[in-house]
């Protein structure tokens, strides 16, 4: 019964790792506590049970703003769904009361604060309610790092409501969390379910900054299709890279809680909708957000722990598709973080703040697989010592004695007598004539310059490490001011001349890059725009109507007929009636156009090969361009057909590669096919190459009806 339910609204044939047992358990009026990463399937969890259950299930969610797009999900599943909350107008709450009284909604969505309303919860008391669901648990523990007062009114819950069950749900929790929200909850007896908090899909870098705007715009120059978030520490620093990046052609807004509501709304909606590409944002943004293909999240600025990181990065990759999490770190970050850490009143709060920060910093500066410290903070373990998908564990690193520069360094904190920062003490070494140093008088010391041969970052590098090892130390200086400080293993180093080892990196050879998906790509993006035309006539997210899992199965696997298209992953019954014609008419004419005779439901071996090694040459032929060869001479050099050549380039105009098909033609020849393209509209290759004759290929055509849907797509 519970896979044909599954199966009937969700589309799906199985169910992820510990869902089956989790439902189970809630069918079973027991209370349950789920802690499940962010991608893992939690809402699954109190969403079918809503559907079997005969009575209300009702889920408090923190974020009003995003549960209308919940209930249009369900609602386009065709799961009687509904929400209350305080961005409703009157007469739409008291229809929703009404159909609640009548019985004709089965899952109700609202806010903590609407729960603890004395009226509401007599209204409640009325009504059959079989669950009461606790999204984003860990905001009622204040142990947490997104602790939320309002959360903190549900330990009366079970007090008002003793005989109903609580389902309550985490992504992000340690084990002193957990035990907090089982008390508060007042559930201690409820049957926990911990998934692993490891996440597979996502690839896991930091990258030390170094022009850090440049190193943005390369990664995003790389993925111009790709949904995502950039996290950064300040208001004001969102609004200048969030113009930055408009000002060079992205398609960006900002996000933080000094905007006006409806202009944080809005561009919060422009990106679920895919109409904007990157939000750049503050930690204000991203809670329970659903929007499934977001590709890459970046924290172009240190966050200020573990938990908020894990969290943030989380927001990548939910429909479990491969998505990228960079981290850009500096020092100076670190040390404003410090500095906002030592303005807190309370020294216990203080202390806890550094200590969470030193692991952050931590995370930071491993040599170890990240993924392993990642898990290790949450007090699990990561069975291998290499997962392949961080930039560590694609890096090989190398011992290097470093006691010369050690010795420097420390001797160089000596003489300046223990009271400046690592820039300072790393100015005076490389002979800096900064005002200050010459105002200290630094310029006479012994060390005062003899490090000058050594870049910065490195010298910044060496005194990680040797923080990290345990020769120096950061202490505040007046509870304010950070400084170097030595200890009695930095004193073994300098007169006793014990040996100092540091890490230095190289790059294995392969990409630090997530892996490409074998799919159709011109397929995949014709499925795309026909999605976002449905979503907009419907007024909801893309995602609603479709994931971009189920699209890539749909451009994988050619789905012509009805039966072949409901076994596609995500097509349920009531979506395959509503959507499955139109997308199904695309596919047909798809498979019709390129002579695709046999679709096969699963894709061959021979097939994923062919594919996996076309990927290959695809990018062979993009190193050639870039060098500046023309299209003849790459097929030459190749010994390829031109045709085979432009089947390339429109492969690599589909991933979204800085390819300019007008830079590759003449720019007569670009326009001519591309009016011949506009004015046929979606038929087939032959149709337009009649009307253009035999000085233009298909290879050609196809590169620019490539270029032109992709075009679309932007709009």
């Amino acid at each position: 019964m519970l896979k044909s339910t599954l199966k009937k609204y969700f589309g799906y044939p199985e169910f992820r790792p510990l869902q089956e047992e989790i439902i189970r358990t809630v069918l079973q009026k027991q209370d349950v506590f789920v802690v499940m990463p962010t991608g893992g399937g939690k809402s699954l969890c109190y969403q079918l049970p809503s559907i079997i259950n005969q009575g209300l299930s009702v889920v408090v969610s923190p974020l009003i703003a995003l549960m209308k797009d919940q209930v249009d999900s369900l609602q386009a599943m065709g799961i009687r769904a509904a929400c209350i909350n305080s961005s409703l107008e009157a007469a739409a709450i008291e229809s929703t009361r009404r159909l609640l009284q009548q019985g004709k909604i089965d899952l109700l969505y609202i806010a903590p604060e609407r729960l603890m309303m004395s009226n509401f919860q007599a209204f409640l008391e009325s009504l059959p309610i079989d669950l009461f669901a606790i999204d984003e648990a860990h905001c009622i523990s204040e142990w947490g790092h997104d602790f939320r007062p309002e959360y903190r009114q549900l330990t009366y819950l079970k007090d008002r409501f003793p005989k109903i069950p609580i389902i309550a749900l985490t992504a992000t929790a340690t084990p002193v969390v957990q035990q907090d929200i089982l008390k508060q909850l007042k559930i201690d007896r409820a049957r926990v379910f911990k998934s692993s908090f490891n996440r597979e899909n996502l690839f896991y870098r930091v990258q030390l900054k170094d022009d850090t705007y440049r190193q943005l715009c390369d990664y995003l120059n790389a993925h111009l299709n790709d949904s995502g978030i950039i996290y950064c520490h300040s208001r004001r620093s969102v609004d200048a890279l969030a113009d930055s990046l408009c000002a060079d052609g992205y398609l960006a807004l900002p996000y933080h809680a000094g905007m006006e509501k409806v202009e944080r709304s809005n561009n919060q909606e422009q990106f679920i909708r895919d109409n904007a590409r990157i939000i750049v944002a503050t930690i204000a943004f991203g809670m329970g957000i659903d929007k499934p293909n977001v590709r890459f999240v970046i924290h172009y600025d240190l966050p200020k722990n573990i938990e908020r990181y894990y969290q943030e990065t989380g927001r990548a990759g939910r429909d479990g598709l491969p998505a990228d999490c960079i981290l850009f770190y500096s020092y100076g970050d670190k040390r404003k973080i410090e500095y906002f850490i030592a303005e807190k009143p309370d020294p216990e709060e203080q202390q806890i703040a550094f200590e969470k920060l030193r692991q952050m910093v931590q995370y930071c500066e491993t040599h170890q697989c990240r993924r392993q410290v990642l898990l290790n903070y949450f007090g699990e373990s990561y069975p291998h010592s290499d997962c392949k998908t961080c930039d560590n564990c694609l890096r090989q690193s190398e011992r290097v004695d470093a006691t010369r520069e050690a010795q420097m360094l420390l001797s160089c904190v000596k003489r300046v007598s223990e009271r400046f920062g690592a820039n300072y003490v790393i100015d005076v070494l490389r002979g800096s004539r900064a005002e200050r140093i010459f105002q200290n008088g630094h310029q006479h010391l012994s060390t005062y310059g003899i490090g000058k041969d050594i870049p910065k970052k490195q010298w910044q590098v060496i005194v990680r490490e040797l923080e990290k090892q345990g020769y120096l130390e950061t202490k505040l200086m007046n509870g304010q001011y950070p400084v170097l400080c030595l200890n009695k293993n930095s004193r073994r180093v300098l007169f006793q001349n014990e040996t100092v080892y540091i890490h230095r990196f190289t790059e294995t050879g392969e990409q630090a890059v997530r892996r490409e998906d074998e799919f159709d790509r011109e397929l995949f993006e014709r499925l795309r725009v026909l999605r976002k035309r449905i979503a907009d006539e419907e007024n909801v997210p893309p995602y609603v109507v479709f994931p971009d899992t189920t699209l890539k199965q749909m451009a994988t696997q050619y789905p012509t007929t009805w039966s072949s298209l409901k076994q596609i992953e995500g097509v349920g019954e009531v979506k395959l009636h509503r959507y499955g014609p139109r997308f199904m008419k695309t596919i047909v004419g798809y498979c019709q156009q390129f002579n695709i005779r046999t679709p096969k439901l699963q894709p061959t071996r021979k097939t994923r090969q062919t594919r996996g090694n076309r990927m290959v040459s695809d990018a062979y032929t993009l190193s050639l361009l870039q060098q500046g060869m023309s299209v003849k001479q790459v097929a030459k050099a190749r010994q390829l057909k031109e045709e085979t050549i432009w089947q390339h380039v429109a492969q690599l105009i589909f991933k979204g590669e800085p390819v300019d098909p007008d830079e590759l033609m003449q720019r007569t020849k670009f326009n001519t096919i591309r009016e011949a393209c506009e004015k046929a509209g979606d038929v087939g290759l032959k149709v337009i190459k009649a009307d253009l004759g035999p000085e233009i290929s298909y290879g050609e055509i196809r590169v620019v009806r490539a270029y032109l849907l992709m075009q679309e797509r932007k709009k």
